[in-house]
């Protein structure tokens, strides 16, 4: 193969080497103005493709955040509620204390009852709170519309049981708001595990105080009624009225039988009983409601004043339960609040670590790129001027 040196070959050589140095010099200054390495993709194809990557991880991070910022406004927000409606129930404990006071006269009992149904109020709109973005904080998952509703003066849950879990973090969650069904409606009454109840048809003035487990662990979970045979003895029976147990009382005493405590105050009438077994569950409104009934009912003779006592007793014990579920639930929100911001932590980690690492893919290096523009400019100089001298110039010069 020929190789023909002409002059138009050498114009063609200089004016590529032209172009070329103002291709590079025109990527140079793409650099320095943008402030980046890799100006497409075709400058470093591997390095580009691994910062694409990086780039969607950082788009992840940034909607955890947001995922986060959202689940803690909520839980923020529960708290909140959860401490006003702690504050209406001591309220009403208050009242149910002041309520058993015998000196208190009818109208007394009619203002105690007329605030404790402005206190039910309240709480019902409590429990409807709205997080700020129109979602109802208590629906569930089912959150568009409110999910409490008073209907004849009784209260329903329409939400449903659903506790959002958010992931904050990668492979982190945290549970969103509980379902208002386990704060307001599903309260365990007595302790919690175990409830008394004195019975309707009880003629003497035995009131039941407490009552509760004794610590031996020794309950079977079955129910068992104590029954007074005489002011100062008793017999215990199961729930086939088989005698279990049997012994003598003072009033003030625990009596404990089967793995139960039961404290019973006051003097007790022959055939009059006691029932004690596994917790019901109720819901504070109903709570409330039944504390009004409780206020409402006849205190003419010793026995009703003493059946309205019982149920005041009782009154203070499903409080008590729903009070300690209200702290229950801040304490799990609070919980809950931790670990998002455990986890704003480890978001902020890998952000930090995931900018480093595509700073040093596409960050341009100043000091290094000036240098090569200058470079590539001398160059360029040198081969404009190189092609200036060429154009004088012509082989037949070197023929003649």
């Amino acid at each position: 193969m020929n190789n023909r040196i002409s002059s138009n070959m050498m114009y063609d050589q200089s004016v590529s080497l032209m172009l070329s140095k103002q291709s590079k010099l025109a990527h140079l200054e793409q650099q320095l103005a943008t402030g980046k390495k890799i100006v497409t993709a075709k400058d470093d194809p591997v390095a580009s493709g691994t910062a694409v990557g990086m780039d969607r991880v950082l788009a992840e991070l940034d909607q955890l955040g947001k995922n986060a910022n959202t689940v803690h406004n909520r839980l923020g927000l529960q708290e909140n509620v959860l401490a006003q409606a702690g504050e209406l129930l001591n309220r009403v404990s208050d009242l149910t204390v002041q309520a058993n006071n015998p000196a208190l006269s009818a109208d007394d009992r009619k203002a105690v009852a007329s605030e404790l149904k402005s206190i039910k109020e309240s709480l019902l709109a409590l429990a409807n709170t709205t997080d700020g973005s129109g979602r109802y904080l208590f629906g569930g998952a089912a959150d568009a519309s409110a999910p409490f509703a008073l209907s004849n003066g009784v209260v329903t849950y329409n939400g449903d049981q659903t506790q959002r879990q958010v992931e904050v973090a990668p492979g982190t969650f945290a549970q969103d708001a509980l379902p208002g069904s386990e704060i307001f409606m599903r309260i365990r009454t007595g302790d919690g595990i175990v409830d008394g109840r004195a019975a309707a048809t009880n003629t003497g003035q035995a009131v039941l105080t407490d009552v509760s487990r004794d610590g031996s662990g020794n309950w079977d979970g079955s129910s068992y009624t104590l029954r007074f045979t005489a002011a100062d003895t008793y017999e215990v029976v199961d729930a086939s009225n088989n005698v279990v147990g049997t012994g003598t009382y003072a009033s003030g005493e625990d009596v404990v039988f089967e793995g139960l405590r039961l404290r019973i105050d006051g003097t007790p009438a022959a055939g009059d009983e006691f029932t004690a077994g596994n917790a019901g569950a109720r819901d504070v409104f109903g709570t409330i409601d039944q504390l009004v009934q409780t206020l409402q009912m006849d205190i003419s003779t010793p026995e009703g004043r003493v059946a309205q006592q019982n149920a005041l007793q009782a009154s203070i014990r499903d409080v008590r339960q729903a009070s300690n579920k209200m702290i229950d639930t801040r304490a799990a929100g609070g919980a809950q609040l931790l670990s998002i911001d455990n986890a704003a932590a480890l978001r902020e980690a890998n952000t930090v670590t995931l900018k480093s690492s595509l700073s040093q893919m596409r960050d341009l290096n100043y000091a290094e790129a000036i240098g090569q523009y200058q470079l590539e400019g001398a160059a360029l100089q040198a081969a404009q001027t190189i092609f200036s001298q060429m154009q004088s110039m012509s082989l037949f010069n070197m023929i003649r």
